[in-house]
């Protein structure tokens, strides 16, 4: 006859067992998922552009971003961080990113939004190479699961572009 001590640590190793099978099978779900999230940015207006006193070219801007990353969304999902990022080239940097806008979505329900905004963080380049630059914003979005690995995507729009004098 098994003591209370062993009927315990096999109830407990059974459990622990199937809590692992679900978490497996919840973190291999995901690979089925294939989705199709949209996003469309609007540039409204560049509320300023200056040159900083320390030479650095700093620009304000409002913009309509709107986005439907509901796809994105699987019974094991927990939330999606997304953010907004201006990214250019420069002769010293292949490649720049900078930091426009950020949010964190925690349901599928919020996860279809339109925004009215000016950029959140400063849209600031180290020297004075924004004047006339083309840029890209890229919706960057990283899916946080309840279990497993976590993700990350991007969606690239183009075709925007800087001013060639400083307001």
């Amino acid at each position: 006859m098994h003591s209370i001590g062993n009927r315990a640590n096999a109830v407990v190793t059974f459990a622990i067992t199937i809590l692992a099978v679900i978490c497996a099978v919840a973190s291999l779900s995901d690979y089925f998922n294939s989705p199709s999230p949209s996003s469309q940015v609007q540039v409204l207006n560049i509320n300023w552009f200056r040159n900083k006193p320390d030479g650095d070219d700093e620009v304000s801007m409002t913009m309509n971003i709107s986005a439907d990353l509901q796809s994105l969304f699987t019974w094991n999902t927990k939330q999606v961080f997304v953010f907004l990022a201006a990214e250019y080239e420069t002769p010293q940097n292949s490649l720049n990113q900078v930091s426009l806008w950020d949010g964190i979505i925690p349901a599928k329900e919020h996860a279809k939004f339109y925004i009215h905004t000016t950029n959140k963080y400063r849209f600031v380049d180290q020297g004075s190479n924004l004047r006339e630059r083309d840029f890209n914003l890229t919706l960057h979005w990283h899916v946080m699961p309840k279990t497993g690995k976590m993700f990350a995507d991007k969606l690239v729009m183009t075709g925007y572009r800087l001013p060639q004098s400083y307001k």
